[in-house]
């Protein structure tokens, strides 16, 4: 008999995303099912009852998308045909959760170069962010039908790491139909024991998971830990549970789980700063008046308004460094991603947010550079 998880305390959170395989999203006829789907949707509605922000990473477009087409057109096509499929499918599998969810759900498409080239990063960030604040469910998915091989981004575990960074998420959590992670093949080896917990993925834990071409390999528990391994570098820890486990799924809404934890090495919010203070900038500098300085120092936005000055060329999304402008000269007080490349800062500068759309034709917001993009140097008071 295959020993089962003991239950322990979720950490701490107020935005998750939670990944959903596409097996617990069809039935045994390949058609889309509901049966997994509405505790999972169940679960979502309690966290948002209670103030927290879920994003849904969710598979099932392709295996959605397969049923609509004649059986001896699915024998080939490879890439061409997955593509097509998705396409198919995607409506249906949004369809799903909009009818499990009484708030707007968006469907969210992410490819490769998304997420490589740094102002399309920020767009697809900024869109999420804004969904999350007009209180709407996301659900991302890999764009399949543009995807070519080898510029995937590979599987949704992997995709929904990427996305719980990008979202600032506090923990990721990972839906299968698996309890979680053993020391061994449980259907092989009687001897296997749950792993309640993982505090840093290592290559003997890896091992536990099988190797690629293992039941549970490509596709499996080791995708799923690789994942995990992702988020704990931007100090976002992993949950991983039996989405099958009606009562598993039921208890996450009090905070505990039935599963795996793969611990984080730091906070998200620890990890994020970090990564501002010491990542290598783009040699830009916006010189801020002293109230400007000051609010940053405070924790809030950068805006327009409190720019005096722009050095250097830079590119929307770069790192550039804020320096307060006094008597005594100019020091750094602030580090972040800038929303506005040089030049339209040095025409934002000193004007009014509400301004920024007639002067520029455009918008990316309010900010120069949002708080949470930012880090400040608490030694810039003394």
């Amino acid at each position: 008999m295959v020993a089962t998880f003991d239950i322990q305390n979720l950490p701490p959170w107020r935005r998750a995303v939670l990944k959903i395989g596409s097996s617990l999203l069809t039935g045994v006829d390949g058609e889309l099912s509901d049966r997994h789907a509405r505790g999972l949707a169940a679960f979502v509605a309690a966290s948002r009852a209670s103030g927290r922000d879920v994003v849904l990473v969710s598979s099932g477009a392709v295996a959605a998308g397969r049923t609509r087409v004649p059986q001896d057109a699915r024998r080939a096509g490879g890439l061409v045909l997955r593509q097509a499929l998705a396409a198919l499918g995607q409506t249906r599998m949004v369809g799903l959760w909009q009818s499990l969810l009484d708030v707007p759900v968006a469907q969210v498409l992410l490819s490769h170069d998304d997420l490589r080239n740094r102002r399309r990063y920020l767009n697809a960030r900024n869109t999420l962010l804004e969904l999350l604040r007009l209180r709407c469910v996301p659900v991302v998915n890999e764009n399949d039908t543009v995807a070519v091989e080898e510029l995937k981004l590979g599987d949704n575990d992997n995709l929904a790491a990427i996305v719980a960074a990008l979202v600032d998420a506090d923990l990721l959590l990972i839906a299968s139909d698996v309890d979680g992670l053993y020391s061994a093949h449980p259907r092989l080896d009687p001897a296997a024991r749950p792993i309640g917990r993982v505090a840093a993925v290592t290559p003997e834990v890896l091992a536990m998971a099988g190797g690629a071409g293992s039941a549970l390999g490509t596709g499996g528990m080791r995708t799923k830990l690789e994942a995990a391994t992702k988020a704990a570098k931007a100090g976002i820890a992993t949950a991983l549970f039996n989405g099958t486990d009606a009562a598993a799924v039921a208890s996450l809404a009090d905070g505990q789980l039935r599963g795996t934890l793969v611990e984080a090495p730091a906070s998200r919010l620890a990890a994020r700063k970090y990564w501002l203070r010491h990542a290598p900038g783009s040699g830009g500098c916006l010189r801020v008046d002293a109230g400007a300085a000051r609010a940053v120092l405070d924790g809030a936005s950068l805006l327009p308004g409190g720019i005096v000055g722009v050095d250097g060329e830079f590119a929307r999304g770069d790192l550039v460094e804020v320096l307060a402008v006094g008597e005594a000269g100019a020091r750094v007080v602030a580090r972040g991603l800038c929303q506005y490349a040089a030049g339209e800062v040095r025409r934002l500068a000193g004007r009014h947010t509400r301004e920024i759309e007639a002067i520029l034709g455009f918008s990316y917001g309010d900010t120069v550079i949002r708080r949470d993009d930012l880090v400040a140097f608490e030694e810039a008071n003394a």
